[in-house]
């Protein structure tokens, strides 16, 4: 059997690996090994992240529903439940970006929620 030297495929997938590691300090983004495993580091971070990003701006719009809803004489619980009982369908999500960017339309929703 023919010998095989594998060093143009161990250069081509540590050069692709030194690539992705780019931008971070010291050995970090220059020596294979610890440029793999901050790379693994990062992909972890990342995956976590992106679940965290969704619980932090649900967070935020609740938040944000809870100042308006005060404003206009209920607490967040209240209004959710006005608006459950009313069968008024809007997410937390629009709710929060009405309560930031239209504040009378907000207005007529708490009422609606109220008189539920």
């Amino acid at each position: 059997m023919t010998r095989v030297k594998r060093g143009v495929t161990a250069h081509r997938r540590h050069k692709r690996l030194l690539e992705a590691a780019e931008g971070r300090k010291g050995t970090r983004s220059k020596l294979v090994k610890p440029a793999r495993e901050a790379l693994l580091h990062a992909l972890a971070y990342a995956t976590r992240d992106r679940k965290q990003r969704k619980r932090q701006l649900r967070q935020l719009w609740i938040v944000r529903i809870n100042a308006a809803a005060r404003l206009h004489g209920l607490t967040y619980g209240r209004l959710v439940a006005g608006l459950r009982r009313a069968n008024v369908i809007l997410d937390r999500k629009i709710l929060a970006d009405i309560a930031v960017r239209d504040a009378e339309t907000f207005g007529r929703i708490a009422a609606v929620a109220r008189d539920a």
